[in-house]
C-alpha cells in the first residue's frame, strides 16, 4: 500500500488562519470529488470555524476519562476503518491523554500515513522542538507541546499561513481569535508587535531552509545536475571556436559550487557581421549550455571587450569565464588581447582565464574595430589610393617652386584628410605611402629610396610620426563622438522614461510602443511564464508555456526562442524583441524598459484588483457607518424598556392597574422601536452586501413624515411639517426612507436653538420630489459641506452623548441606494437646509420593484420592515474570515 502524503499549514502565531486554510483545502478537495473527512478540529467555539466544518463528514471522537474528567481525542482506529482519501487533523503538536495508544498526535498521524491516508494538519512555529527555547526567550511563555523538526521536515508539503502583526492584532481586537475577556491580556503579553514580528521571522527562516532542502531532494530524485534559484551569475564568453565546449563545462562546474547559481553563455557578433565564428560550433554549444540548465545569448558590438562587459554588467554577473588567447606571442606583444583587457576593465566581476587545447591554433579574427563606419573606412582607402598619386603628379610639376618641407606639409595635410574620412587604418596606409612617395620623388637623390641629407631623413621620419599621431587622434575623436552620441541618446531615452515614472504614466502598451520606436523594432512583446511551473530548455521554445501579456507592432513572438533579443524580468516575465539583434551597449536601456514594463503590469493588475475591491470596500464602510450610527439610538428604547420592566418587577411598590398598564405600554413601545431599528440595521447590511432586494414602491410623503416624527417622541413638537396632498408620491423603500427622515430631522433638531422649530416641506421638480428639512442652527461653511457626509463628523460638537456623527453619512448612503440624493444648502436667514431628492412615482401608481425585490406581503408590517428575514452572516474584520488556532495562553493536557 502506498504511503499517504502529509501537508502541514505552518503559522507564526495563533489566529493567522491555519485551521481555516486547512478546512478550505478540505472543501476544495471535496468539491473535486476527493473523499475527505474531519478527524479532529479544535474550533474553540469560533463561529466561522464551526461554519467551515459544515458539509464535511466528521469522524466521531474517542471519549476518555482522566482523573475524573472526560476528554475527547482523535479516534485513529475509526479513521483507519473509514479509510478516506484525506483526513483533516488539527494541532500536530498536541499531547494525547495518558492511556492513549500514542503519546503525541503526530504519532497518530504517522499511523494514518502508513495506512495510505493523506493527512492535512496544522502547527505553529513555537511548537517545533528546535525553536522551543528561542520562542520561550522571546515571548516568556513556555510551550509544553512540541513536535520534532524531523516530523515537519518529512512532510510532502509545508505551506506558510502568513499575516502581518498589525493585522493579527486587529483580528484579535475584533474578537475573532479569543473571547473578549481574554483579548486585553493577549494583546499586552504574547501578542505584542515585537513578539509577533520575531515569531514571523522565525517561521520565514525555518521555511526558507525547508524549501532549500525540498529543492535538493527534488533535484536528487530527478537526477538534475544543474542549479536553480540564482544567487550568483556565471557568464561564459564563446567565440564560436571548438574551445567553447571546454569553457562551458568549466563554467558549469564553477556554477555548481554555489547553490542556486545561474549559468549564461554569450557570443559577441561584430556589427559588420564578418565574424569568423562557426555556426555549427555555436549551435552545438547552445545545446550544451541549455542541457546544463543555462541560457544562451547573442549580442552585437564593435568592441568585443566593451560588448562583453556591457552584457555581464547588464545581467549582474559575478563571474566571467574566458578562454586563453589563441594568438601567438608576437601578436600578444602588439596588443594585449581580449582576455587581458577584459580582466583589467572588469571591476568587481571575477574573470577566470581557462586554458584549452586550441591555444596553438591561432587565427586572426576578421572583424574590425574602429571609430568610423565600414563605408567611411573604404572611402578613406580609396581617397588614399587616388589622392596620393594625384598629389605626387601635381607637386612633381611644381618641383622648381616648392621645396621638400613644402611637399611634406602638403602630404601631411593629405594624410589628415584621409584620417578624417576613413579613420586610423586608411590614414596609416596614407602615411606610409606618403613617406615612400616623398622619399622616391622629392628627397634627393631622386627616384631612389635613399636619403642623402640627415635633415631630410629626419623630416620624413617626423612626417610619419605626425601622420600616425594625427590619424590616431582623429580616429579616437571619431570613436568618442560615436560614444558621446550613443550616451546622449541613451540619456535622452532614460530621461523620457524617468519622466514617465515621475508623472505616474505606467500604460504598458505605450511603454512598449516607445521602446519599439526608439530602437526601430518590428514588434515588442511581454511574455509571462506560469508561476510555479519549472522553466526548462524545452519550455523556453514551447508556446504553450508562455502567455502574451502585452504586445505592440507586427507579429508578436510567442516564445523567447523566437526573439532576436530577450531580456528576462524576474522568474516569470520576459521582454522579447523582434526586428534586429541589438548591440550589447543597448541592453542596459532595454533592462530599464523591461523593469518599468513589469512595474506597469503590476500597477495595472493592482488597479484592476482595486477596482474590483472598491464596491466591497464601499459596502463595508456603509455597513460599519450604519452599525455605529444606530448605536446611540438603540440605547434609548433599551433603557426605557429596562426601566419599565424593572419597575414592574419591584414588589415593594404597590402599582395600580392603570400604572401597570402604562409601564407595560412603555416597554412595548420601546421594544417596537428597537425592533424597527434592528430590522433597518439588518436590511441595510444586506443592501450594502448586495444581498438585499429593496421594495421600491410609491409612497406619500404626507403619510411618511408623521411616522418619522413619531420615532422622535417628545422632540417631534419642535418640528413643523408643511407637506400638501398635491405633492406627487415618491419611489422609495418605506423603511429606508423613514430612517433617512429620522436622521435628517434629528440632526436638524440637535443644532437648532431650543426656541426655533425645524421646518419640513416638499415640492415637485420635473420628475423628482424634493424634501427640505430646514433648521436655524449655525449652518455649515461651504468648504465643509462635503466633509459632514464623512463618518465621525459633527459640526462644533464635542460631547459623545448624542451619537458618533454618522447620521448624515448614513442618510446620504440610503438615499443614493434608492436612486435619490442628499445635498446641503443654506437656510435663508441663517441655518442649514438638507435637500432630499427622490424620483417621483409614475402617474399610474403601480409598484416598481427593484431587481430581486420582495413584495409587500413578505413584510411583517409597516412598522417593522424586513423583520422576518434571516440575519446575515457576521462579517469579520475587513471581510476576512476568523481562523482557528491553538492557544499559546491556555495549556492543554
Amino acid at each position: 500500500m502506498a504511503r499517504g502524503q502529509l501537508r502541514i499549514y505552518l503559522g507564526a502565531a495563533p489566529g493567522v488562519g491555519k485551521t481555516f486554510s486547512m478546512l478550505s483545502e478540505g472543501h476544495r478537495r471535496a468539491d473535486r470529488g476527493t473523499d475527505v473527512v474531519v478527524g479532529y478540529v479544535e474550533t474553540h467555539d469560533r463561529p466561522r470555524t464551526v461554519a467551515m466544518i459544515e458539509g464535511l463528514e466528521i469522524i466521531p471522537r474517542k471519549t476518555m476519562t482522566y482523573r475524573g474528567a472526560v476528554f475527547t481525542e482523535l479516534d485513529t482506529d475509526a479513521v483507519i476503518e473509514r479509510a478516506p482519501q484525506v483526513a483533516l487533523i488539527d494541532e500536530l503538536a498536541h499531547t494525547n491523554i495518558p492511556g492513549s495508544a500514542h503519546t503525541k498526535r503526530w504519532q497518530d498521524i504517522e499511523r494514518l500515513l502508513d495506512a495510505g491516508i493523506t493527512v492535512i494538519s496544522t502547527v505553529n512555529i513555537q511548537h517545533l522542538e528546535s525553536l522551543n527555547d528561542v520562542v520561550e526567550e522571546i515571548t516568556g511563555v513556555p510551550q509544553r507541546e512540541t513536535v520534532p523538526d524531523e516530523v515537519a521536515r518529512r512532510a510532502d508539503q509545508v505551506e506558510l499561513v502568513d499575516m502581518a502583526p498589525e493585522a493579527l492584532r486587529r483580528r484579535m481586537a475584533h474578537g475573532n481569535v479569543y473571547t473578549p475577556e481574554k483579548v486585553d491580556a493577549a494583546l499586552t503579553n504574547y501578542f505584542r508587535v515585537g513578539n509577533l514580528t520575531a515569531l514571523r521571522e522565525l517561521a520565514l527562516l525555518w521555511l526558507a531552509g525547508e524549501v532549500d532542502d525540498q529543492l535538493e531532494r527534488y533535484r536528487a530524485d530527478h537526477n538534475i545536475g544543474g542549479t536553480w534559484e540564482a544567487r550568483e551569475r556565471v557568464v561564459v564568453a564563446l567565440t564560436g571556436g571548438p574551445e567553447g565546449d571546454t569553457l562551458i563545462r568549466r563554467a558549469a562546474r564553477i556554477a555548481a559550487r554555489t547553490k542556486g547559481a545561474d549559468l549564461l553563455a554569450v557570443h559577441v557578433t561584430h556589427s559588420d557581421h564578418l565574424s569568423v565564428a562557426g555556426p555549427a560550433n555555436l549551435a552545438r554549444q547552445r545545446t550544451i549550455i541549455e542541457s546544463l540548465g543555462g541560457t544562451y545569448h547573442q549580442v552585437v558590438g564593435d568592441d568585443v571587450v566593451h560588448a562583453l562587459l556591457d552584457f555581464a554588467r547588464g545581467v549582474n554577473a559575478t563571474q566571467l569565464i574566458l578562454g586563453i588567447s589563441r594568438r601567438n606571442r608576437f601578436a600578444q606583444i602588439l596588443s594585449p588581447g581580449v582576455g587581458v583587457t577584459t580582466t583589467a576593465m572588469s571591476g568587481s566581476i571575477d574573470v577566470h582565464m581557462v586554458s584549452h587545447e586550441e591555444v596553438r591554433g591561432w587565427r586572426r579574427p576578421a572583424g574590425r574595430t574602429g571609430g568610423v563606419a565600414p563605408r567611411r573606412r573604404l572611402a578613406g582607402f580609396c581617397l588614399a589610393a587616388v589622392g596620393l598619386p594625384a598629389l605626387t603628379l601635381t607637386l612633381a610639376g611644381l618641383r622648381a617652386e616648392a621645396s621638400l618641407p613644402t611637399d611634406i606639409l602638403v602630404f601631411l595635410a593629405a594624410v589628415v584628410g584621409v584620417a578624417l574620412v576613413g579613420g586610423l587604418y586608411p590614414a596609416l596606409v596614407a602615411a606610409i605611402g606618403g613617406f615612400l612617395l616623398l622619399n622616391y620623388y622629392f628627397a634627393p637623390p631622386l627616384h631612389q629610396l635613399t636619403v642623402a641629407e640627415r635633415e631630410n631623413a629626419f623630416a620624413l621620419l617626423v612626417f610619419v610620426l605626425v601622420a600616425v599621431g594625427v590619424s590616431a587622434v582623429v580616429d579616437l575623436a571619431a570613436r568618442r563622438t560615436r560614444e558621446a552620441a550613443r550616451a546622449s541618446a541613451d540619456a535622452e531615452v532614460l530621461f523620457t522614461l524617468a519622466g514617465n515614472v515621475l508623472r505616474g504614466e505606467h500604460a504598458l502598451d505605450s511603454l512598449l510602443e516607445r521602446l519599439r520606436e526608439t530602437f526601430g523594432l518590428t514588434s515588442v512583446t511581454l511574455l509571462e511564464h506560469p508561476p510555479g511551473a519549472p522553466l526548462t530548455p524545452d519550455s523556453h521554445r514551447d508556446p504553450a508555456s508562455w502567455r502574451i501579456v502585452a504586445t505592440v507592432g507586427g507579429k508578436p513572438c510567442t516564445t523567447p526562442d523566437e526573439a532576436d533579443t530577450e531580456v528576462p524580468v524576474g522568474e516569470e516575465l520576459a521582454l522579447v524583441l523582434r526586428g534586429r539583434t541589438l548591440p550589447a551597449a543597448d541592453r542596459r536601456i532595454i533592462e530599464a524598459f523591461a523593469l518599468q514594463a513589469s512595474v506597469a503590469l503590476r500597477q495595472r493588475r493592482l488597479a484592476e484588483e482595486a477596482e474590483r475591491a472598491g464596491p466591497l470596500a464601499h459596502a463595508d464602510r456603509i455597513r460599519t457607518a450604519l452599525l455605529n450610527a444606530v448605536s446611540h439610538d438603540l440605547r434609548t428604547p433599551l433603557a426605557s424598556a429596562k426601566a419599565a420592566v424593572e419597575s414592574l418587577r419591584n414588589a415593594d411598590i404597590p402599582w395600580t392597574g392603570e400604572e401597570r398598564a402604562e409601564l407595560t405600554a412603555t416597554a412595548g413601545e420601546s421594544l417596537d422601536r428597537l425592533d424597527r431599528l434592528v430590522a433597518n440595521l439588518l436590511d441595510m447590511s444586506r443592501l450594502q452586501a448586495g444581498a438585499l432586494g429593496m421594495v421600491i414602491q410609491p409612497l406619500a410623503m404626507e403619510e411618511l413624515v408623521p411616522r418619522a416624527l413619531d420615532d422622535l417622541d417628545a422632540a417631534s413638537g419642535r418640528v413643523t411639517s408643511r407637506i400638501s396632498g398635491d405633492v406627487p408620491e415618491v419611489l422609495a423603500d418605506p423603511g429606508l426612507l423613514e430612517r433617512v427622515l429620522v436622521n435628517l430631522i434629528s440632526n436638524a433638531l440637535r443644532f437648532s436653538p431650543p426656541d426655533e422649530k425645524v421646518l419640513v416641506t416638499a415640492s415637485a421638480l420635473a420628475d423628482r420630489v424634493e424634501v427640505r428639512i430646514a433648521d436655524r442652527g449655525p449652518g455649515i461653511p461651504v468648504g465643509d459641506r462635503d466633509r459632514v457626509f464623512l463618518p465621525f463628523q459633527r459640526l462644533n460638537d464635542r460631547d459623545n452623548e448624542v451619537g458618533v456623527g454618522l447620521g448624515l453619512a448614513l442618510a446620504r448612503g440610503l438615499a443614493e441606494a434608492m436612486g435619490g440624493g442628499l445635498t446641503p444648502d443654506e437656510t435663508p436667514g441663517g441655518g442649514l437646509t438638507m435637500i432630499l431628492s427622490l424620483p417621483a412615482a409614475p402617474a399610474s401608481g403601480a409598484p416598481v420593484l427593484a431587481s430581486g425585490a420582495t413584495t409587500a406581503g413578505d413584510r411583517r408590517g409597516g412598522d417593522a420592515p424586513f423583520a422576518d428575514r434571516a440575519d446575515p452572516d457576521p462579517a469579520s474584520e475587513g471581510g476576512a474570515h476568523p481562523h482557528h488556532d491553538d492557544d499559546p495562553m491556555i495549556g492543554t493536557t
